[in-house]
């Protein structure tokens, strides 16, 4: 037998106890969400945080114990600035942009850093700061952009350019792992893996989806190709073409970059024809074969090659790496039939 509790009011009318609960917590779940609302759009700024009036502060950002933000920074929607982090200077983070403990963005000195959307700057990463530049002269202004959803771990270091008519860029999709280091001026595209310690000296331009292993060094002015790959504890002192694999202490050719190839969606067709123009330009078959500018030429006159795009591509990368202002190809060994 079912009972139902009522209550009686003043007024004659009765009202259940379910329905009266249900009514309250009702009206308590619409109480919460609209704090939840305000505290989303709000930000939270611990006690011990500095952070400087002038400073512009987005909607729903969280800057944790012993953060510094300075009179000039600029932070984005949602943005997260754990314990100890900082950020200085004429610089700004995009929407979403995480600041890990003890990371460093940005300094007090002319010109400006602004930082993309989706980016994660690792603990005690420094990323903004001044170059090292012995040509640097006080007081210029100097710039880093970088784009989109970079990943930049742990005590990383990324300058601003040298001069004012330069700048450091960084794409977009980048994952730059743990101690590495992107000096002056560099120019670094989209969807790039570099892997631990990997050092790029100043000017130095990365394309697309790059592929360094552990502890190597890029010579400055090099130019790294796309989809090429640099093995573990190279010494980069001239061009990496595209599509190609270098390793040695001083790095030489070593191939064509097969399983990145693969991985990136090319095709058997464009996949066999690298292999054979690679084996035209940089194999030949004895010593009384063709100078090296002959069998260029041979490649771009090649009736099947000369048609595919990927081909025509790792030719113009090859050829540009040997003009005047550039510092030529890595070297590559010669083969003989014998």
């Amino acid at each position: 037998m079912r009972l139902l509790l009522k209550l009686r009011n003043p007024f004659g009318s009765s009202l259940s106890i379910a329905s009266l609960s249900l009514q309250r917590f009702s009206s308590t779940l619409t109480y919460v969400a609209e704090d939840k609302k305000a505290e989303a759009s709000a930000s939270f700024v611990h006690p011990s945080a500095i952070v400087h009036p002038n400073a512009v502060i987005g909607r729903g950002v969280s800057i944790g114990p012993f953060c510094t933000v300075g009179s000039s920074a600029r932070l984005g929607n949602g943005c997260e600035l754990y314990p100890g982090s900082h950020i200085s200077g004429n610089s700004e983070l995009g929407e979403r942009c995480i600041l890990m403990t003890g990371a460093v963005v940005g300094d007090d000195f002319p010109g400006r850093t602004v930082i993309g959307c989706n980016n994660i700057i690792g603990h005690h990463a420094v990323v903004g700061i001044k170059c090292q530049d012995l040509k640097y002269k006080s007081g210029d202004e100097c710039f880093l952009d970088i784009g989109d959803n970079n990943d930049i771990r742990e005590h990383t270091s990324i300058h601003r350019s040298s001069m004012s008519s330069d700048r450091t860029v960084i794409g977009d999709n980048n994952l730059i792992m743990g101690s590495c280091h992107i000096a002056h001026d560099c120019k670094i595209g989209n969807n790039n893996i570099f892997a631990n310690n990997t050092l790029l000296a100043g000017h130095v331009v990365v394309e697309d989806y790059v592929h360094t292993a552990g502890a190597i060094v890029v010579h400055q002015f090099c130019s790294v190709g796309s989809f090429s790959f640099i093995g573990g504890g190279s010494v980069v002192s001239q061009d990496v073409p595209k599509y190609v694999m270098v390793a040695g202490e001083r790095a030489e050719l070593r191939g064509l970059n097969l399983e990145g190839l693969r991985r990136r969606g090319f095709t058997v067709t464009e996949i066999n024809s690298l292999r054979m123009a690679y084996r035209k330009i940089f194999m030949p078959i004895d010593s009384k074969s063709n100078g090296f500018e002959e069998r260029l030429a041979e490649v771009e006159q090649h009736d099947d090659l000369s048609c595919i795009p990927a081909v025509c591509s790792m030719v113009r990368s090859i050829r540009d790496s040997l003009a005047e202002s550039r510092r030529g190809i890595c070297k590559f060994r010669h083969w003989s039939g014998s």
